[in-house]
């Protein structure tokens, strides 16, 4: 038992990979079994307490991964973690697009976001595995990644970032065209009988069922930046792994805290744009000096400086007005 608990899975002993499996089973027990069992509304000092606990909960599993594995891969799994967070915060805004788009009410939006980290935590494993294989089989996929990740950083860049509306997609008329729907929502159900043609009883999907695929495509769509930028810091299918999903965790409770003040952070897409760059720009950068990779410590200092840079300008730039002056009359 012992031998089987030790042995190397993707790099890493299994018992590693059962700690966190543990780790995170119970945290998404905790969410849906406890603290929101009543299906409540969460608000905002509720989103932020839980994004708190989240955040912390990332950051010291950080720690536990410094002590395991050393210096350097504990500051890999911080900043690949500060990397996923800051591009989860942009899927936010995609997810807030599509709620509006759908008008789920507030108090079924925490269903939906619950039962779609589950898909993402199957999907980014499925990601992550076949990123990891071919990483190990071919070198050169790293270069791929970073020119990716350049790319799209330009695009995000030279984008004007104007939400579209998911249901003029192709994916959605896609499964429009499959899926029988019913007109309205039906309570927190993902799906409910209602007449068919015939008049006969038949299950049909509901508004709900359709918002959480199209939050499950659009995870799909920001994996495909978010696993390339994680492969170009490290590696290692362990710490991408669990830096990705800490990230994506504590996505739904940050929600809640952050939908309605989007537009304070206008200038973010940018910074997370010149983040791209960088992490791709990095690949090419090491290689031309002949470094082995990239110092770890340069990358994390770089990520949260422009993390920050772009909040700290959103936020300076979206201020509210202050009181107009007021002239002084004659005399």
């Amino acid at each position: 038992m012992l031998d089987m608990l030790t042995a190397a899975v993707l790099g890493q002993p299994l018992w590693m990979w059962l700690a966190f499996a543990g780790l995170v089973a119970i945290l998404l027990v905790l969410d849906l079994g406890v603290l929101h069992r009543d299906q409540h509304e969460i608000g905002v000092r509720e989103s932020l307490l839980l994004s708190a606990g989240y955040l912390s909960l990332g950051l010291a599993f950080g720690g536990w991964v410094w002590f395991q594995l050393g210096r350097e891969s504990g500051l890999e799994y911080v900043t690949g973690f500060l990397i996923e967070k800051s591009l989860a915060l942009d899927n936010i805004f995609v997810i807030a697009t599509i709620f509006a788009a759908f008008a789920v009410p507030r108090a079924y939006q925490h269903r939906v976001l619950f039962w779609g980290i589950l898909g993402v935590i199957v999907l980014r494993g499925v990601m992550i595995g076949l990123g990891a294989a071919l990483v190990a089989s071919f070198g050169w996929v790293l270069w791929i990644f970073a020119a990716f990740l350049i790319l799209m950083g330009v695009k995000m860049f030279v984008s004007d970032g104007a939400p579209k509306d998911p249901r003029d997609s192709r994916v959605y008329r896609w499964l429009a065209a499959r899926i029988r729907l019913t007109e309205g929502f039906h309570g927190h159900r993902f799906f409910a009988k209602a007449p068919g043609r015939d008049g006969r009883l038949v299950w049909f999907a509901t508004p709900l069922f359709m918002a959480l695929l199209m939050v499950e495509f659009a995870d799909l769509v920001f994996a495909v930046d978010s696993v390339p930028a994680i492969f170009s810091i490290t590696t290692d299918p362990y710490i991408v792994y669990t830096s990705n999903i800490f990230a994506i965790l504590g996505l739904r409770a940050l929600y809640f805290a952050l939908a309605a003040v989007v537009a304070r952070f206008a200038y973010l897409k940018q910074a997370l744009a010149a983040l791209l760059v960088f992490i791709g720009g990095k690949v090419f950068f090491a290689e031309a000096m002949g470094w082995e990779k990239f110092p770890a410590p340069v990358s994390l200092a770089v990520t949260g400086a422009l993390l920050a840079a772009g909040i700290a300008w959103s936020v300076w730039k979206t201020r509210a007005p202050g009181p107009a002056a007021v002239e002084p009359g004659p005399g």
